[in-house]
């Protein structure tokens, strides 16, 4: 990190909220059973964790079909984000990102005194790379759910790799989708989380994978006992509850089809494939938002987003939750 960098860079705005309905972020509403695993891994933390968290990091090659020696534990998936970025990228380097997307990618380009280069997420797969240290995409899109199939991501991948230019994949919100993971490609760091399949983002679970030269960048340059016992515990737990994901992943696809038919009778709604809608609400959403959370509904603004100027996101949740919010917005 480029110490200078942090005068001036900003902090990025999140969901979460405090409302009944909280729509204005992406975590799963249901959670494993995992609180006989939290209570009996807790006499674990008074001992400094297992550096190599062996079973976790078999729960997470199982996960995502990956050898176990090409994942590095992280304290959740942005933890995974900043060490791939922080390995990869010099003071001056320009990085390509996709816009709109995650905006955490820029700010962490910028406080490494790099440069984002913002591209169009349509157009980003398709841009020469040999003159960027690193670029970076979100699988599916956050917040517009758009996901690129797994040939074309791996055509820009081997692109990427001819132009020695390492690839980014943010893939927190992949498990929601049937399509492959792309950990152990060459020349590729897969950022997973946690967070959002399994309702739990206070854990701080995630992981990298990488092969090669730049898994050992990454396991050299991971903070000690980067992953505590108990999330490592919980998460190995997690990442083997299969019942769980895929129930979540049906209950999610059938929720936001039936979210987005409704909603479009209204607005335009993009085509998702991610546990969340982007609503072009037409005009500067600010008041509807307040409208929203005056009926105790936070929903995301998400002109906070680089390029959006008149939309929000909205969470697929629970069908109850999801229909109290589309009645509200419709008659909003």
């Amino acid at each position: 990190m480029d110490p200078d960098a942090t005068a001036s860079v900003g902090r990025v705005p999140h969901g979460s909220s405090d409302a009944v309905y909280d729509f204005s972020a992406n975590c799963n509403p249901r959670v494993p059973d995992v609180r006989s695993v939290y209570d009996a891994a807790f006499e674990t933390a008074r001992s400094y964790p297992n550096e190599t968290s062996p079973d976790y990091r078999a729960a997470a090659a199982e996960y995502v079909d990956c050898a176990p020696e090409q994942v590095i534990p992280t304290a959740g998936g942005m933890a995974a984000l900043r060490l791939a970025i922080e390995v990869t990228v010099n003071p001056r380097d320009s990085v390509l990102i996709p816009v709109p997307s995650f905006g955490e990618y820029a700010r962490e380009v910028q406080l490494q005194g790099a440069t984002p280069t913002f591209v169009p997420y349509n157009e980003l797969l398709a841009v020469d790379p040999s003159e960027h240290a690193l670029a970076i995409i979100c699988t599916p899109n956050n917040p517009t759910g758009d996901l690129p199939d797994r040939d074309r991501l791996l055509a820009f991948a081997a692109t990427c790799r001819d132009a020695g230019t390492p690839l980014l994949v943010d893939e927190a919100f992949l498990d929601f989708t049937d399509q492959s993971s792309l950990a152990g490609t060459r020349g590729v760091v897969v950022a997973r989380s946690l967070t959002k399949m399994f309702g739990l983002p206070g854990l701080r679970a995630g992981f990298a994978v990488a092969s090669g030269e730049l898994r050992e960048r990454l396991r050299t340059a991971v903070p000690p006992w980067e992953l505590g016992s108990p999330a490592a515990a919980v998460g190995t737990h997690c990442l083997r509850a299969t019942e769980f994901v895929n129930e979540t992943r049906e209950r999610v696809q059938s929720e936001r089809k039936r979210m987005r038919r409704a909603l479009a009778s209204r607005f335009e709604v993009a085509d998702s494939r991610a546990p969340f809608l982007l609503i072009d609400v037409g005009t500067d959403p600010k008041p509807l938002i307040a409208s929203l959370r005056s009926r105790d509904i936070a929903v995301r603004d998400a002109t906070t987003f680089r390029g959006l100027d008149t939309h929000i996101r909205v969470a697929v949740r629970l069908p109850d939750e999801n229909d109290r919010l589309v009645e509200v917005l419709l008659n909003a």
